[in-house]
């Protein structure tokens, strides 16, 4: 197969384009995949690092007030498609599958009649390029149930070092490896790649207020954040954390943001979440969460409300109780996909079966 993945911008439009293409080259090594991009975006370095071609065209986002770029943009976006249908035609592409972002909406215009393609939603509330490639795409598929009409739910594509995560087979490894004692309880936190202030503040200003019996917390703030205190052995700090595979399989409970790639990778192993939407956007973190929540696997806490009380008024209680513990990880582990990326590669192959008939 030649396929060609539209998800260009940002880690949450790349990762899950790349982990597909991971499980399409597992499925068939000798399919031939390039990624569409611009300079601006994160795929310059993503995209390579995983081993994958990168075809770059011109960025061609959509102004969101009136200025010269508006009356450029018929021009630019022309030239976006001419672009990417070159790529198409060079790489002799079966089919495009785009994950949204500014990147996809020339890809879908440049497949249509073309080239079959497929739609992938990531968040509970779709974005502009997603919902007009939805209205002709081959097929469409979705993280959140109803998130697009006609859309065939698959999850979202998940790393391997996630997809194959049992977290309690990996819990001595995972606790050995952050000098964690097993019999610790361990609350995750982390805000994203960037950090989360509201969230760094609360846990530190926790850290100085609360005494913390047999509780370690691994605390992921950010490259650009700097620690609220010491490591010790109550306390985790890290800028960033390479094995959150095995994070996930140390901890007991996370506090973090509801991005659509966190909430899949959280549901997906199993783990007690309270999730602390980003508070700026069109409110899709706090949909992305709902799934989870309305399962009993997590509950959501508002950017402004989450402070140090609220850690330890309504975080430590559950902790500290392993039923409640068990019960919320079974729940959230029963809204999750760990096999989304076979999911959506065979959705793939489904698209091109019907074409080829």
């Amino acid at each position: 197969m030649n396929i060609v993945l539209a998800g260009g911008g940002t880690a949450g439009h790349i990762e899950p384009a790349l982990n597909l293409a991971d499980e399409l080259m597992r499925r068939n090594p000798e399919s031939n995949i390039v990624a569409l991009g611009t300079s601006r975006g994160l795929e310059v370095s993503l995209v390579p690092a995983r081993g994958y071609d990168l075809a770059l065209i011109p960025p061609v986002p959509l102004p969101r007030k009136i200025n010269f770029d508006l009356f450029t943009l018929p021009v630019r976006f022309s030239q976006a498609v001419r672009d990417v249908r070159r790529v198409l035609e060079v790489n002799k592409a079966d089919v495009v599958v785009g994950f949204g972002g500014y990147v996809s909406i020339p890809a879908y215009l440049a497949a249509r009649g073309r080239v079959p393609f497929i739609v992938h939603e990531a968040n509970a509330r779709p974005g502009l390029a997603n919902r007009v490639g939805a209205k002709f795409a081959d097929a469409v598929a979705e993280t959140v149930k109803g998130s697009l009409p006609g859309a065939v739910l698959t999850g979202l594509p998940l790393r391997a070092s996630i997809q194959n995560l049992n977290r309690q087979e990996a819990r001595s490894k995972a606790r050995e490896f952050f000098g964690i004692s097993i019999e610790a309880k361990v609350l995750l936190v982390f805000g994203g790649s960037q950090g989360a202030q509201r969230i760094n503040s609360a846990v530190a200003e926790f850290l100085g207020s609360a005494e913390l019996e047999n509780v370690v917390v691994i605390h992921a703030l950010g490259a650009k954040n700097d620690f609220p205190a010491s490591p010790s052995n109550t306390y985790r700090p890290y800028s960033y954390i390479d094995r959150m595979d095995l994070a996930y399989a140390a901890a007991d409970f996370v506090i973090c943001r509801s991005g659509a790639m966190t909430v899949a990778e959280i549901s997906a192993v199993g783990l007690p979440a309270c999730f602390v939407p980003f508070p700026i956007g069109n409110g899709e973190q706090s949909l992305n969460a709902e799934p989870v929540v309305a399962a009993g696997g997590a509950f959501v806490v508002k950017d402004e409300d989450f402070t140090a009380a609220f850690i330890v008024e309504e975080i430590l209680p559950i902790l500290h109780d392993s039923t409640a513990l068990a019960d919320m990880a079974l729940n959230s582990k029963s809204v999750g996909h760990l096999d989304a990326a076979q999911r959506l590669a065979d959705l793939v192959e489904d698209v091109l079966a019907r074409i080829t008939k």
